[in-house]
């Protein structure tokens, strides 16, 4: 992975900086009055960076995409007059041109551009020798490749600000959030990229105002530097998501609620503590690994066995029985259900990839 990015870190961005980055406002700028109306109460809960949509790429033709260019004029207004900063979404280099004669201070690259490195390469092309922070959206489904391709396009277009925003993965089995967390693919992001901020959307990852909190306090556990939430005058009222708006009342009440932890300890005497259990951490975990080796091995029996005895490598039987009883061992050792199920497909699927090599040898 390419480890010669220049980025500058967060705190020199010059955006007004404090831990954690907290952006806020309207999913999208409707008329004058609603943006000033939002801002002027976001200020009140101390929120100085503002976000709004101009243009809303949509699934569906005859869907709201946002009143365009004739919102930037109103940015400018309430830009001066309540002295924020403000961050728009673009996806083409038109967008660009337009957010840069306005006087933006951040531009965010959405999940639909993200996924497409055509329109991402674009967007670089036409930002070559601008200085403005860039705000990079993870794609919608969880492929950190496109995202990563995302980044590496803004830098060698010459963006040194450069920030992901986390906002969840496209996934139809998920009957709670809107767009699945997925967290390990931020925390992957994040390791292949220590400098690179991370921002977490919790308003398009849970699509519903109620479960914010968890998902942001969620967020800030994990060490990301900022949140990007949508905030509404009137949510209900909204053009476009109107269910994952917060009022900026509620939303200066959530943040009061979240806490923010220290990243590293600096007393010698619980760092000692720290380390003693991550060193028993460390001899399960060879233990774990120990424990797969032989099972592996037991699996290599069974792959001979039955490559002499021409037995089909899947037995569906089987399969159902290693389904249905591990979760319920895990759950009579207090370990979570859903974990076990995902755990022993992956050393199904090993298993039969084992098994596979057998025959085929």
């Amino acid at each position: 992975m390419n480890k010669e990015l220049d980025l500058i870190k967060i705190e020199n961005w010059k955006l007004g900086f404090q831990y954690p980055l907290l952006i806020a406002g309207p999913c999208s700028v409707e008329t004058p009055e609603q943006l000033d109306l939002t801002v002027g109460e976001l200020v009140k809960q101390g929120i100085t960076i503002i976000r709004g949509g101009v243009w809303k790429p949509r699934t569906r033709p005859n869907s709201f995409e946002g009143v365009g260019s004739i919102a930037l004029p109103w940015i400018r207004e309430v830009k001066e007059k309540y002295g924020v900063k403000f961050i728009i979404e673009v996806a083409s280099p038109y967008h660009v041109e337009e957010a840069l004669a306005s006087g933006m201070d951040c531009i965010w690259i959405g999940a639909r551009s993200t996924a497409n490195p055509f329109t991402v390469q674009d967007i670089a092309d036409s930002l070559k020798g601008i200085d403005i922070p860039v705000l990079i959206k993870n794609p919608i489904n969880p492929d950190l490749a496109l995202w990563i391709g995302a980044i590496e396009r803004m830098a060698k277009a010459g963006i040194t600000r450069i920030g992901a925003i986390h906002r969840g993965f496209s996934n139809f089995n998920d009957t709670k959030y809107r767009n699945t967390p997925t967290w390990q693919i931020p925390i992957e992001l994040k390791s292949l990229f220590p400098d690179l901020p991370l921002i977490c959307d919790p308003s398009h990852i849970c699509g519903n105002r109620h479960l914010i909190q968890h998902i942001a306090q969620k967020a800030l556990d994990l060490n990301f530097d900022g949140l990007i939430v949508e905030s509404h005058i009137h949510p209900d009222k909204a053009w476009s998501d109107a269910a994952q708006q917060l009022t900026p009342e509620d939303l200066g009440k959530l943040y009061k609620k979240l806490k923010t932890r220290k990243v590293a300890l600096e007393d010698p005497q619980l760092l000692s503590q720290l380390e003693e259990i991550r060193e028993q951490i460390d001899e399960a975990d060879r233990e774990i690994l120990e424990m797969l080796s032989r099972r592996m091995s037991l699996v290599e029996k069974i792959g001979e066995y039955k490559k002499l005895n021409n037995v089909a490598i899947l037995q569906m039987e089987r399969w159902n029985t290693v389904f249905k009883t591990r979760p319920e061992w895990a759950k009579a050792l207090n370990l979570n259900e859903g974990f076990a199920k995902e755990l022993f497909k992956l050393i199904h699927n090993e298993s039969l990839k084992k098994q596979t090599d057998i025959m085929e040898s």
